[in-house]
Formats: structure tokens, sequence, C-alpha cells
């Protein structure tokens, strides 16, 4: 299937940007984000080459600045840690929680998750100070971990001032879905209970059900790929004047994200940040 964009990653700003970068090596939130510019005056210089690089663009191209947030650890990490990834894609994501942990449907962050979250929170109030751009639109996916990791890096009155733009609740933005538990979503209502407006909305059309979630079939990894697909077609299309983007989500989202960007797969920690600076151009 052919498609009207075409998306790379521009490298030479973040350390993760090299396709050789090793994200466990790396860690998941490394000093200024990843920043390779290490002067005073880095983040101003890097503002500076992002909007030039979108003065120079080419009719129909255009670059945007993406942070690539992975939600902070959740029980379902912990079980998976616990059993192992092969008898935890086998056996265990179908089951619901054993005797000590309840990991499914849509389980919660850990104590360390809350923790890591925290620390993503810290990381954006250090480098405000040097002028790290502040994100202008923020995106999430509708499970809780993400929500609540978002609401514990952002919504705390330090980093946004009032008036700030609303987080979006995007369905495409959820994890891989089917057969494992921890990927089943909650009912909108709740979820508008437990994030309400304002602060937190929903996309056009976001059903009160899940209904996507199949306990027999896993989604395909091109499946997930071309969700993000759609969600980078999305902002470029919708959101043209904005530049800095932040989407708090999941490893296999984030991953197809980079799919669709042509870049192998990178290992981002739990909690982890993923800054890269993406074009997009006509195919």
């Amino acid at each position: 299937m052919t498609h009207s964009r075409f998306y790379t990653i521009v490298q030479g700003f973040f350390l993760q940007d090299d396709p050789e970068a090793d994200g466990m090596a790396i860690g998941g939130i490394p000093e200024r984000f990843g920043l390779i510019d290490r002067s005073p005056e880095c983040w101003k210089n890097f503002r500076a080459r992002v909007n030039e690089l979108n003065k120079q663009a080419e009719e129909g191209t255009a670059y945007k600045v993406f942070f690539l947030s992975r939600h902070g650890q959740g029980w379902h990490n912990v079980a998976e840690a616990k059993y192992g990834r092969e008898a935890w894609d086998e056996i265990f994501s179908k089951q619901f929680g054993d005797d000590e942990i309840t990991w499914g449907p849509d389980p919660l962050l850990t104590p360390l998750g809350i923790a890591q979250a925290h620390a993503a929170r810290t990381a954006w109030l250090a480098e405000l100070p040097n002028g790290i751009p502040l994100p202008q639109l923020f995106y999430c996916s509708p499970l809780k971990r993400a929500l609540d990791t978002w609401r514990i890096t952002f919504d705390d009155g330090k980093i946004l001032p009032a008036g700030y733009p609303n987080v979006l609740i995007i369905e495409n933005l959820r994890e891989e879905y089917g057969e494992h538990t921890c990927d089943m979503r909650s009912q909108r209502s709740q979820i508008a209970e437990e994030y309400p407006p304002p602060l937190y909305t929903f996309e056009d059309g976001f059903a009160e059900k899940d209904l996507v979630w199949d306990p027999l079939v896993r989604e395909s990894k091109e499946h997930v790929r071309g969700r993000a697909l759609n969600v980078l077609d999305r902002i470029f299309k919708d959101d043209g004047d904005v530049t800095y983007i932040t989407i708090t989500a999941h490893s296999g989202i984030i991953n197809a994200f980079l799919a669709a960007m042509n870049r192998d797969r990178y290992e981002l920690p739990t909690g982890g940040i993923l800054p890269l600076v993406v074009k997009c151009s006509p195919a």
C-alpha cells in the first residue's frame, strides 16, 4: 500500500537519533534528554536549527520535534519479569493476575512507575531554565498507566502555565492489543471520571467500550505501524503550525512510530523519553 507522506528521523541532534544507539545503555532520561550540544546555549541553538529547517524546507515538507514518552513501570511489567517473556506471552499475559499481582485489565503504575514519572517531571523542570522548548501539544494513550504518567509529569502547576493546551486522548496511541489482558482499556465514562475535562479531552468518535481488543487475536506489528502512520498523518496535517509535541504511550506503539520512520526497534526503558526531530516529506 502506497502512502502519501514519507517520515524520516533527522540525525545529529540527540544521542538517541543515531541508528546504532543503545537505549538501555543511554538510559531512559539522559542529561538534557540526550541533546548532543552541551553548550550553555544548547536549547537556543536547537530551536534555531529546527526553525531553520522549517524555513528552508521545500513545499510539502515539514519538521516537528517529538518527545515520545513511555509510561512508568506497570504491574504487567512486573509480571512479565516474574515469569519471563516466553511464559508471559504464551500463558500469563492472558490471565488477569496471580495470587500476588493484578495486571489486567488496564493495570496501574507500580511505586517504581510512579517514581519514574516523577523523574520525568524533574527532568523537564531542570531543563526549563535552560530554554528547552515546552511542548505545544500533548497526546496520550487511553490506558491508565500512560494517563497517570502524563498527569504526574505535567499536571503539577509548575511546568505548564495556566490556560495551556489540554491533553488529547487518542485510541490509536494505545499499546498493541489483543490476547494480553493488560492491553484492555477502560470504558470512556470511567476514564472521563478519573481524568476529567477540560484538562483531558477525547478525540472525536472515541467509543465508550473497547471495540478492538480480542481475547484470541494479537494485533500484528504491521497493523500497529499503520496506526502510528495514522497518528503522524493527523499531526502533520492538522497541527501544521505546531513544532513541539509530546506523545505519552507504550513501547509497542513507540516502536511502531520508529518503524513508520524506517528505524529499527529502540529499547526505551519504562518511564523513558525518546526525543526525535522528524521530517515529513511527500512520498
